[in-house]
């Protein structure tokens, strides 16, 4: 499969009267012309989580888009395949993504930039030869940040991934439904296969598949 990348932008202000450019899927060397906030640090320090970002970008198939104002990274998302060690690469799916982070500096919420990551995101035809997936789990949500409850910070979630396209789907993760408020997020683009759609429907009750798999086997 080839990962076909296009770049789009969009520019928005900030509540500042800044100015916000979301820009993407951005290559290594791209990225390296920018300087990363020292406060993007939900994952890692900011220094090594730059290095992530660069690293991801020189993937085929890996896919970072940023927000920035000037020079300065304000906000990222990255597309990549699941890590080989997740349920979610079982099948080795080509057209498989997943949405691993997504991430913008507190000073900077509310100008809707996680949004507007996500609307450059789709802006590429390209997306929708993928199923793209977010597994959200409430212990990585800034509850304390947002002084959101779960519930609430949830129903914000969902709204925000919903501009991407990405809604909430079942699935028998032990991990997604160890607890209610966790959830599997899932966008199928136009241009996927039903062969494909059927496979990702048994890695989403990959349990249920397995254990039927078993059965027969007896």
């Amino acid at each position: 499969m080839e990962h076909t990348k296009t770049y789009h932008a969009l520019s928005r202000e900030s509540s500042q009267e800044e100015r916000i450019t979301i820009e993407g899927p951005l290559s290594s060397e791209e990225l390296g012309n920018y300087r990363f906030h020292e406060h993007l640090t939900a994952f890692r320090p900011a220094p090594n989580q730059f290095e992530a970002l660069k690293s991801i970008a020189d993937f085929l198939e890996g896919r970072i888009i940023v927000a920035r104002n000037e020079d300065t990274i304000i906000g990222y998302v990255t597309y990549l395949h699941p890590d080989p060690l997740e349920r979610w690469s079982e099948f080795k799916m080509e057209d498989l993504l997943e949405l691993g982070a997504i991430e913008v500096v507190p000073s900077y919420r509310g100008a809707k930039v996680a949004s507007g990551l996500l609307e450059v995101s789709m802006m590429d035809d390209y997306m929708e030869n993928y199923i793209i997936i977010s597994t959200e789990y409430y212990w990585h949500w800034d509850l304390d940040g947002t002084k959101l409850s779960i519930w609430d910070y949830r129903k914000v979630m969902e709204k925000m991934m919903a501009t991407g396209g990405l809604l909430p789907a079942p699935t028998d993760d032990p991990e997604i439904i160890s607890h209610p408020a966790n959830c599997l997020m899932v966008r199928i683009g136009q241009n996927v296969s039903e062969d494909s759609i059927e496979t990702f429907d048994k890695l989403r009750f990959l349990q249920r598949h397995q254990y039927r798999n078993m059965r027969e086997g007896l």
